[in-house]
Parts: structure tokens; sequence; C-alpha cells
């Protein structure tokens, strides 16, 4: 670290006043690399955990029926883990806040993933409880996701600040999705070479778990998290932390965003139209998937970089791509459902960056963990109703889904261009 960047911080930290052009010379040479060393440090580490949980997840079908579960227990299973990993972040979120733990939830939320993951290549040999062992394992990985998260994006958030808010976030979600991408390529690879075993393949996602662990250690041990963007010391923990009121235009976003993840029809629905219609084979969807999260990682890259430039207001274009979709994945041919898929994968990687850049500059610095806990409960409830209708649309009548999905998409951009002609760049809250 530079000497300059060295005596500012050592006077921040001892609370001494800091002189002006010190201060400015200091952040310049000092204070944008060490953020850019968190945002590209979190974005390896997630990177390695994507390349564990969505290793895992793209096969936790067969491994529930190899253990004896029916369809339903399997549905139940993952459908539950999917409800634990977005409802509790109403519960952690605002535990963040409060206590100001950023890190420990962090680093806990991780550690469960890293543990419970290769713990299922166990599940094979435990005879009868192997079901339950199982189950019990993928709940568990499930909570730490909502355990890490929203402390995780409050963490990335501060950092990003520092940087480019949509750039930050935008190279942060092309590095997790260059993991989510490869995870289920290699866990693919591990089974076809092991004859069709599992285990195999579940107990060589224990490497990436650790990769991640001691990166996520190392950045603890290097970063200064509790010091704000400005360049002071971060607030102390008050029982008041995390429960302030959010403002209006973060609750109307919330809802706008959650309108269009109802609307982005899941993966598991696509996959099982391209089967069930011919368009493929099964042993090709997981390959769509892995061009999907391609897609993902270079969308949220262009966007976060564009939001930079352009402001919230280059968000409009997401409903549009949503309702996009099932008209092109439930077309006839290949050609229009790879683009569908393409696009498909670019949404939800928008989705999860650079609409994460908006709720930042929505809600006060330190209610940011609250808030985006709230915001991932609010999309899984949109998500939950969202699959349910279009898997009843798309059995009565395709053309019903795709209008269904534009008319859903109508009211998003409604909702969302009300919040952003009431946002205000003063508006935002350090």
């Amino acid at each position: 670290m530079p000497a300059g960047v060295e005596r500012v911080d050592d006077a921040v930290e001892a609370g001494r006043p800091v002189d002006a052009s010190a201060g400015r010379a200091a952040t310049a040479s000092g204070t944008g690399k060490r953020a850019w060393r968190v945002v590209l440090g979190f974005g390896v580490v997630s990177l390695a955990a994507d390349m564990v949980y969505e290793g895992a997840r793209s096969v936790y079908g067969p491994l529930l029926a190899s253990l004896g579960a029916s369809a339903v227990v399997v549905g139940l299973t993952t459908g539950a883990g999917e409800a634990v990993a977005l409802l509790l972040r109403l519960v952690s979120g605002p535990l963040a806040d409060r206590t100001r733990r950023y890190w420990t939830l962090t680093i806990f939320g991780y550690g469960l993933t890293a543990v419970c993951v290769p713990l299922l290549a166990v599940t094979p040999a435990l005879g009868g409880a192997g079901l339950a062992v199982a189950a019990v394992l993928i709940l568990a990985e499930r909570l730490g996701k909502a355990v890490r998260s929203p402390a995780k994006s409050a963490l990335l958030a501060d950092a990003a600040s520092r940087v480019g808010m949509g750039r930050g976030l935008g190279v942060h979600k092309a590095l997790d999705q260059v993991g989510a991408f490869a995870g289920p390529l290699i866990v693919a690879a591990i089974i076809a070479s092991s004859a069709g075993l599992l285990w195999p393949a579940l107990a060589a996602l224990a490497a990436p778990a650790v990769v991640a662990m001691l990166l996520l250690f190392a950045i603890r041990s290097r970063a200064q998290p509790s010091r704000a963007a400005a360049g002071g010391p971060a607030p102390q923990a008050s029982p008041a932390a995390g429960r302030k009121s959010l403002p209006a235009r973060f609750h109307w976003f919330a809802v706008a965003m959650a309108l269009c993840t109802a609307g982005l029809v899941t993966f598991g629905l696509i996959g099982f139209h391209l089967v069930r219609a011919g368009v493929v084979a099964t042993a090709a969807v997981p390959l769509m998937y892995a061009a999907a999260m391609a897609a993902g990682a270079v969308a949220a890259l262009a966007t976060g970089m564009s939001y930079d430039r352009a402001g919230p207001w280059m968000l409009v274009v997401l409903p549009a791509m949503i309702a996009g979709v099932p008209a092109l994945v439930f077309g006839g041919g290949l050609p229009a459902p790879v683009a569908g898929i393409l696009v498909w994968g670019a949404a939800v990687g928008v989705q999860d960056s650079t609409v994460k850049a908006l709720v930042a500059e929505l809600v006060p610095r330190d209610s940011r963990a609250t808030a985006y806990g709230i915001f991932a409960a609010v999309q899984g409830a949109g998500a939950l109703a969202g699959g349910a209708a279009a898997g009843l649309l798309y059995e009565q009548s395709v053309t019903s889904l795709v209008a269904a999905v534009a008319l859903v998409q109508a009211v998003a951009l409604l909702t969302l261009i009300g919040v952003l002609v009431r946002n205000k760049p003063s508006d935002a809250v350090t």
C-alpha cells in the first residue's frame, strides 16, 4: 500500500483529522485499487462457489432419484430449497445491518455451501438414510445462500460504489457466471468418465469449495470493510440499523422486478419443452444451460458499464427482453429456441447484477443488506407465482403463455418507468 494511503488510513482509524488534499491524493492512488481488489476478489470467490453449487444443482434430480425419491419428493426438496434461499433473506438482511457482522455472515454462508455440497458424495453409501441426509444437506446449502447473500451484496456494493456501481457489479456477475457455466460442464465430464456414477463428481467439488473459502479469508484480511466509501469510519452498530423505513421508490422497484421475474419462464420449463417437442436430445439441455450462463456473463458486464454511463434508464430493456423469450423458445425449429435461451440467460445476468446497482442507490447505505433481503424475497414470490402460471398456461396454449408474459412485462415496464421518473441523483443515500 502506498505510504500516503497508509497514513490517511491510520488517521481515519484513529479518528484524527485528515488533510483534504492528502485525502484526495490517497483516494485517487489507493482507494480505487483497494475497491477493485475487493470486487475482483468477490468475483473469483463467486466463480469458485458457483462451480460448487451450480454443479451440484445440475444433478440434484438424478441424485435424489438414485436415493429412492419420487418426483414429488424431488420437487418438494428442490422447491423448499429455493424458498429457503429467498425467503430467509428477510431475516438475514436486517440481521446483517443490525449487527454489522457482514463478513461473519458472508463467511458462514459460504462455509455451509463448501461443507454441504461435497458431503452429498457420501449419501449413496448411507443406505436407507441417504435420501433424508441428502435432503437436509440440500436445504442447508440453500440456507447458506440465504445467510450470505444480503451481507455479501452490501459489502460488494460498498466496494463497487468506488469504481462505478454498474461496472463493479457487472464484472462480479460476469465472473460469477463463468463458474455457473463451468460447474455443470465439469460435473457432466466427471460423470461421463466414471460410468455414470454421481458421487465422484460431487466429491470433486470439494476442490473449488476449498479455493473459495481460502480466497474469502484472504479478501477479508486485506479489505477494509469498516470504512465508508467517502473515507470515514463506518457507523457503529445500532439497534435501529436495518430497521429504517426504506424509500417508496425501492418498494415500487421491487414490484417492477418481481413482475419481470414472474414473466421470465424457468429454464426447467424451457428444457422440458425442448425435449418433449423433440427439438434437442436430453443430453444437449445442460449445454444449452451453459450457453445461457455465458450470455448472462456478457450481458452483466455490458449493461453494468452502460449503467455507469447512461444511468438506470437502460434497465427499460429488461421487460422487452423477457417478453421476447417465450415466443422464441417455444417457436419451431432450432435457431429460434437457441436465440431465446441466449436472451433468457442475458436477462438473468442483468437481473442479478445491474438491477442490484439501482437497489444500492435507492436505499441508505447502512440498510442495503435489509433492502437486498426484502428485494430477493419479493422476487422469489414473483418467481413462484410466475412459474406456476407459466406451467398451467403452457399445458393449455403456448399462445396464451406468450400473450400473458407480454402483458405482465408491459405492466412491469410502466412500473419501472414510474420509478425512474421519480429517481434523482440526489436521492441516493450513502
